[in-house]
């Protein structure tokens, strides 16, 4: 068997590698040099999203900011305190390093509420544009559809709504009706039963949407749309109590 070297390549690889082990060890001297300056907290989606604020985030760090400035960088563990900010539910991501100044920056991107979990026997909480599920804040209430119903309790013992059975499409169906300038005027929360069928409750109008569990949704707002942009308006507003869309190419109304 032979072999074929090509020794220019292997001279350039290796040449790289000193190149990027050198800059590293480079790196690590300069932050043994540098004294930390100040520590900057940067928070994106914040807008809309209050959940934390500077403060907060320097809690979740857990340092001695005070004693922490002057003191070498080389002894800040930023790995470690990435970690600990992340263990917030409220986090999406964290990310920690330093400047040739000294400036030890903070960049943390905050999760998004899509819908927020309602029931009356224990605390409420919120699904992120990720599935996460959150806890509530005193600090910040989210103005976003209602979850409610039997079905809640089990979402709320979950990390993620895609640990639910369903649970992807039940997504998939908030985020269908958030993101429709129609469906999200007119669809005010989702009630789910213990065996998650889905019940719409509209702003407007006193009908009951029986919707079933998350499936052939697209086919579902297609009937829904047109009970509400043409039958609603010959019949009236309060014609029906209930309207049900589980049967295919069919609009049940009562």
């Amino acid at each position: 068997m032979k072999f074929k070297f090509n020794i220019k390549r292997e001279i350039k690889i290796a040449v790289v590698l000193i190149v990027v082990f050198g800059l590293i060890a480079f790196t690590e001297r300069m932050k043994g040099d540098i004294a930390v300056h100040d520590i900057q907290i940067r928070i994106e989606n914040i807008h809309g999203n209050h959940f934390l604020d500077e403060s907060d985030i320097a809690d979740l760090m857990q340092l001695d900011h005070q004693n922490l400035r002057g003191a070498s960088l080389s002894k800040v563990d930023f790995k470690v305190i990435e970690k600990r900010i992340k263990r917030d539910p409220f986090i999406k991501n964290a990310e920690l390093f330093s400047d040739l100044k000294g400036n030890l920056i903070v960049n943390v991107e905050l999760r998004r509420p899509i819908a927020r979990i309602i029931r009356n026997d224990g605390p409420d909480g919120y699904i992120a544009e990720d599935g996460t599920i959150m806890p509530t804040s005193e600090k910040f209430t989210a103005r976003v559809m209602l979850i409610s119903g039997g079905y809640v309790s089990q979402m709320l013992k979950q990390p993620n709504v895609y640990a639910l059975e369903h649970g992807e499409q039940l997504l998939e169906m908030i985020n269908t009706i958030r993101e429709d300038d129609f469906w999200s005027a007119q669809i005010a929360q989702l009630d789910i039963d213990s065996r998650g069928k889905i019940t719409v409750i509209p702003q407007v109008g006193d009908e009951d949407i029986e919707f079933g569990k998350p499936e052939d949704i697209e086919s579902k707002f297609k009937k829904l749309r047109i009970f509400y942009k043409e039958i609603l308006p010959r019949v009236g507003w309060n014609k029906y109590s209930r309207v049900n869309l589980e049967f295919e190419g069919q609009i049940v109304a009562e």
